[in-house]
Parts: C-alpha cells; sequence; structure tokens
C-alpha cells in the first residue's frame, strides 16, 4: 500500500538490499502464521532465521521456506543446528539436506561447539559453495569476554573465508556478546568490527527496543540489525524512519534543518 502523503524522513532501501536488513528470529510459528505476518511485514523482512535446531523438527518447514521464497525473504539454517551436526562429523550431511529442503542461507557459528576459528572458516567456505552465508562472532556465555581486537580479527577473517554478511552474538535476550548484563552496548567492540567489516557487512543482534533505537541513532536508518521478533517488524521500520519517540530525531530534526515548522499554528 502506497503512504497516504508525503512526509520527509529517512530513505530506506528496498529489496532485495545489501545493508539495512531486517532479520527475525522464528521459534517456531506455523506456516499460516508465516503467511500472516509477511502480509503485513514481509516488505520489511530480508533474513528469516530457523532459530537453533527448530528446522530439524518442524513438520511446516517446507510450506515455510515456499512463502518466504514467494515474498523474497532468505530462509536461513540455525547456526546451532549446523555446530551440533559438525560435532558429529555431519555437516556435509546437514549442508546437503538444507539445499535439498531449499534454503538459500545458512548461519556459520562456534557458540556451543569447540570449534577453532580455523574449523569455523573452513566450514564457512564449505557452506558458501552453495548458500548465502551469515556467520556469528561472539560467545554466548554470559561470563565470556572477547577482547575488541579477537572480535575484529574474527569478522575479518569470517568475510574472508565467504560470509556474505557477519552478525554480532546478542542472543534474544540482549546481555550476552556485544552487550553488558545489563543490555548496554558495548561501544569498543562495536567499533572494532565497525572497522574490520564496515557498516554494511556487520549484523548486530538487537533483540530489545532499546538497542535497536542506539544503532539507529548511532549508524542511521540503514544498519542492519538481527534476532527482531516476528510480531516487531513494523515497530522496528518506525524506528528506523523516526516514527517513533525513541528516534523521532530522524524525522522531526530533518524538518527543522531545512525549514520551520509549515503550518505550525494551526
Amino acid at each position: 500500500m502506497a503512504a497516504p502523503f508525503p512526509l520527509d524522513l529517512p530513505e530506506r532501501s528496498v529489496k532485495p538490499r545489501r545493508s539495512g536488513l531486517t532479520h527475525v528470529l522464528d521459534k517456531g510459528l506455523t506456516p499460516s502464521e508465516v503467511a500472516g505476518l509477511l502480509v503485513s511485514g514481509g516488505a520489511y523482512v530480508d533474513v528469516w532465521k530457523f532459530g537453533w535446531g527448530t528446522a530439524y523438527v518442524d513438520p511446516g518447514l517446507g510450506a515455510k521456506l515456499a512463502l518466504l521464497a514467494e515474498h523474497g525473504v532468505l530462509g536461513c539454517l540455525g547456526g546451532t543446528l549446523l555446530e551440533v551436526a559438525w560435532a558429529q562429523r555431519r555437516a556435509d550431511d546437514l549442508l546437503d539436506w538444507a539445499a535439498g529442503a531449499g534454503f538459500p542461507c545458512v548461519e556459520v557459528s562456534r557458540g556451543v561447539a569447540p570449534m577453532t576459528v580455523d574449523d569455523k572458516h573452513d566450514l564457512i567456505r564449505t557452506a558458501a559453495s552453495g548458500f548465502t552465508v551469515l556467520s556469528e562472532v561472539g560467545a554466548k556465555s554470559r561470563t565470556a569476554r572477547m577482547a575488541p581486537v579477537l572480535w575484529a580479527d574474527e569478522v575479518a577473517g569470517d568475510l574472508a573465508a565467504g560470509a556474505t554478511w557477519v552478525l554480532t552474538e546478542g542472543r534474544e535476550s540482549g546481555n550476552v556478546g556485544i552487550y553488558r548484563d545489563d543490555g548496554t552496548v558495548r561501544e569498543d567492540v562495536v567499533a572494532a568490527v565497525i572497522s574490520a567489516g564496515g557498516v554494511g557487512r556487520v549484523v548486530f543482534e538487537a533483540p530489545r527496543k532499546d538497542q535497536q533505537a542506539w544503532f539507529i541513532r548511532r549508524f542511521g536508518a540503514e544498519v542492519n540489525l538481527a534476532n527482531i521478533a516476528v510480531g516487531e517488524v513494523l515497530g522496528l521500520e518506525t524506528l528506523r524512519l523516526g516514527l517513533r519517540a525513541d528516534t523521532i530525531e530522524l524525522s522531526i530534526g530533518r524538518a527543522l534543518r531545512r525549514a520551520p515548522m509549515a503550518g505550525a499554528g494551526r
């Protein structure tokens, strides 16, 4: 549906996007629920992650992947499932299964398996021969704190190995990886990963509204954000456009910089 009238808002790219990505987390929706969500928000969703190992047990997988393809959304296999397969020396079997199921995208991570960085890069190279690869950097444990230089090195290495984008760990809780225990952003880590990969190639897991708003205020409407709850896609888009109080400076501030507010006295 066309916008009802023009407003001066931040520019947004259209699909297929290379930046400004919205990556959502599916914890086990039914095909009918996916269909309904895509009707309302499909234009704003770029990557649909089948969280953890849900794809392995989801009876509606085929129907959901077909719906995603119709709406130009990349269905992405969760990284935990690939880690389990890798640990059992079945990674090739899993990738063959994913290709047969119709996945265009897989996540490669090392958050739970005893995988070295070199092992991860080998797995990225293998996966990249048949899929779009999202790699993930950062530990899932709240007690594990990687130094910024290690984040930067792994981001650069993942991209060199063939990853299209790199996810920064935040989980759905928003208090690990690039976040402190209270959910605030580790700005030194963000600076390190941006220096290594560039803002267009890094996707920040940001499950909380305050975290989403922080990244939008810092990097603009076209920042890549991940682990978005499927029911909050439209809400995130309004944050990107400055249509919520948390980022209102992106819309009202633009108008004030250009000219006095027309009709302010009416």
